[in-house]
């Protein structure tokens, strides 16, 4: 079942937590709504399976394969939603929570204790807990608490899946190993699902495609590829993964970060204005010293060094006292090995320049050695 928000907005007083949103999310698509606390996601999960109304206008609309539900009640809108802290039911064993949906069905739309019995049994052999049908949530561990939340919410054969923060409650190695698993389930089932998450890396692991939300609007829709390579604007960028900002100035047409010069295609117009320059650690590399034709490299001082994980982490002191974090593997770091103290060129591989509203991808500067 695809999915369509047309210009949808929600205020709670004065707060604004959804500013005219439109998305469209196909059929079969597993997709990552993405934003720090506040953003709007939740808000926005809410008004697709009908727990939350949003501000009424004639333009505004949800729909589900084409028609309008917005004035559906929840249980008719065949979605089943899982909620981070899984909300079982205590007194009932794993079978019975997952039975739950399909024996509060009305009489007439009531499958039969067999059917419901064969049901409740695929979904035990779906998630890996057949021997735990007995038992009750206080004998599980997290990790398998979630998977019959996720079992119980599939129950019903829901045309929606929505997850808020599903994996938000448990402690990080349980939680990577369940996303993994979350991604293999949709492989198999292909329900069109959307799940909410604060937790870049899991968006990036698990989505087909990810929505980067902000104070209420959307950022960016892409594949995780697209808005991680190719972020539209500074907030994205910024917001996935670790990145480090440098603040410069604009000067004859080049941006100028002490002494490390950027020139891009065209030169930028105003003199005076400030600008931003935003390079993730691993597209930075480390130079004992730099020749000074093209761009030079900024200079920095090391002081830490951390080889225990798998890259290499360099801190660094830029010559503007401004904090530098690179990442490199290992076997690059056996061929240049740096120590706490050392003076270096910090030369950028991929970076992406920010003045006002214009913004350029920019490529490698010129050599160092």
């Amino acid at each position: 079942m695809s999915i369509e928000v047309r210009n949808v907005s929600k205020t709670f007083g004065r707060f604004t937590a959804l500013d005219n949103v439109s998305l469209g999310i196909p059929d079969g698509e597993l997709v990552a709504l993405l934003g720090p606390s506040g953003s709007g996601k939740t808000t926005l999960l809410r008004i697709i399976a009908g727990l939350e109304s949003f501000d009424s206008a004639d333009h505004s609309a949800i729909l589900f394969d084409g028609q309008d539900v917005a004035r559906r009640a929840v249980g008719r809108r065949q979605v089943g939603f899982v909620f981070q802290h899984y909300a079982l039911f205590r007194h009932m064993t794993v079978f019975e929570n997952i039975a739950f949906g399909l024996r509060v069905r009305p009489r007439s739309n009531r499958p039969s204790k067999t059917a419901i019995r064969q049901r409740v049994r695929e979904l035990l052999e779906l998630i890996q807990l057949e021997t735990l049908e007995n038992r009750y949530p206080s004998q599980l561990s997290g990790g398998q608490r979630q998977r019959v939340a996720l079992a119980r919410a599939l129950a019903i054969q829901p045309k929606v899946m929505l997850l808020d923060e599903p994996f938000g409650a448990l402690d990080a190695k349980v939680r990577q190993g369940l996303r993994r698993w979350l991604r293999r389930l949709h492989d198999e089932i292909h329900v069109t699902s959307v799940f909410v998450t604060h937790d870049q890396e899991e968006a990036l692991e698990v989505a087909d495609r990810i929505v980067v939300m902000n104070e209420g609007r959307i950022e960016q829709v892409g594949t995780p590829d697209e808005v991680f390579h190719q972020p539209a604007n500074a907030f994205v960028i910024d917001f996935l993964g670790n990145v480090n900002l440098f603040h410069g100035r604009v000067e004859a047409g080049k941006a100028v970060f002490g002494s490390l010069i950027i020139d891009p295609p065209g030169g930028l117009q105003i003199a005076g204005d400030t600008a931003r320059l935003f390079i993730r650690p691993h597209d930075l590399e480390l130079r004992a010293n730099c020749n000074g034709h093209g761009s030079p490299g900024l200079q920095a001082r090391v002081t830490r060094v951390q080889s225990a994980g798998p890259v290499v982490k360099i801190e660094l002191t830029s010559e503007t006292n401004q904090p530098v974090f690179v990442e490199m593997s290992h076997d690059r770091f056996r061929l240049e090995p740096h120590a706490v103290g050392d003076e270096v060129f910090v030369i950028p591989r991929d970076s992406r320049l920010f003045v006002k509203d214009y913004s350029t991808y920019i490529p490698p500067p010129g050599s160092c050695s």
